[in-house]
């Protein structure tokens, strides 16, 4: 491993201007970072620790708005009363993250920022085989080799490498915002469009770049209206039921009246580099029965713009089928 410094920050102004000069990554949790410098997937000289800054833990409420700390750990957040009434999606994908032990280090603002688990990405240096996320124009290896697990959606042949965050599938559906700070000042970014697709990195120019993030920018937190009369689910789909990222994976919110949908929203996960929100059907879903015959039509046109990989077309199936799952567990249907 890199030898890096170590500093410990006070306040997010001080947080901002050191990560401004370039050079410095943030740790919270550390559950991500250190694997980065292990495998080489980092190779910044120093370290920040913003464990110690007041302003970005907890979990407060605001009427009917939530606001949710960057530092907020996972079992902070799968915890907390009114996550669990108002934003339940969310407390059940945060429960269903990682182990109980990393959920209590796991912080959601590093949660939505932890990269590819892709295996040729996830390899200690020198690679043995071309990643572009690791070494630009060297190629993708997964592209003709195990890709069974990437992208269905949004991908170039440069990466097919999929998002794979829980908690934010449930932000995304759940219309959440990320509040963050940077040299020029703060702004707020909807989940649904604070990762980009490969397709959408090479639109801003930088193929390698996966959020919306800019140099020197730190993640406050995340606010999202909180939605106590709706149903809410979060399904996982995995191939155990401990400690194991999504295959794929699906978040909705249902509002129904006599089990038929008055309102919905749905995203999936583990299918494209950011969370895949179903917009364009949700206003379709309006209206039918809580039933799975009734939905699979309109999930099923959503699906078919899925461009799957020779060996990952499965995925497409179960995307649709786990999207279908969630919003019946959300309506309350059997």
């Amino acid at each position: 491993m890199k030898d890096f410094g170590y500093a410990r920050s006070i306040d997010v102004a001080s947080t901002v201007t050191a990560l401004s000069r370039g050079g410095a990554a943030v740790i919270a949790g550390g559950t991500e970072l250190l694997n980065w410098f292990r495998l080489g997937i980092s190779d910044d000289d120093s370290v920040i620790d913003i464990g110690d800054i007041g302003e970005l833990r907890g979990i407060s409420q605001y009427g009917d708005e939530l606001f949710i700390g960057a530092l907020a750990t996972l079992n902070d957040v799968e915890s907390h009363p009114a996550v669990n009434s108002g934003a339940a999606a969310l407390a059940s994908a945060c429960r269903q993250a990682a182990s109980a032990q990393l959920r209590n280090r796991a912080t959601l603002g590093g949660n939505v920022l932890q990269r590819s688990r892709c295996p040729y990405f996830r390899a200690e240096q020198p690679l043995p085989w071309g990643c572009n996320k690791r070494s630009a124009g060297s190629g993708c290896s997964s592209l003709a080799g195990q890709h069974e697990r990437q992208a269905i959606f949004g991908w170039t042949e440069d990466c097919v490498a999929v998002q794979p965050s829980d908690p934010a599938v449930a932000l995304a559906a759940l219309d959440a915002r990320v509040d963050v700070t940077g040299p020029a000042g703060g702004r707020s970014i909807p989940m649904t469009d604070f990762h980009l697709t490969q397709q959408e990195a090479v639109g801003s120019g930088n193929p390698q770049r996966e959020n919306r993030l800019e140099p020197g920018e730190l993640i406050i937190g995340y606010r999202l209206a909180l939605r106590p009369g709706q149903g809410q689910a979060y399904v996982k789909v995995r191939e155990r039921a401990s400690y194991e990222y999504a295959i794929v994976s699906a978040a909705a919110t249902v509002r129904s009246e006599g089990g038929v949908i008055r309102e919905a929203r749905v995203a999936l996960g583990s299918v494209a580099q950011k969370p895949w929100r179903l917009g364009d059907i949700e206003p379709e879903l309006v209206g039918l029965a809580l039933d799975r015959d009734a939905l699979m039509p309109v999930i099923d046109r959503a699906m078919s713009a899925a461009r799957p990989l020779p060996n990952n077309g499965f995925k497409t199936v179960l995307a649709g089928r786990a999207a279908a799952r969630a919003l019946l567990l959300a309506g309350g249907a059997a």
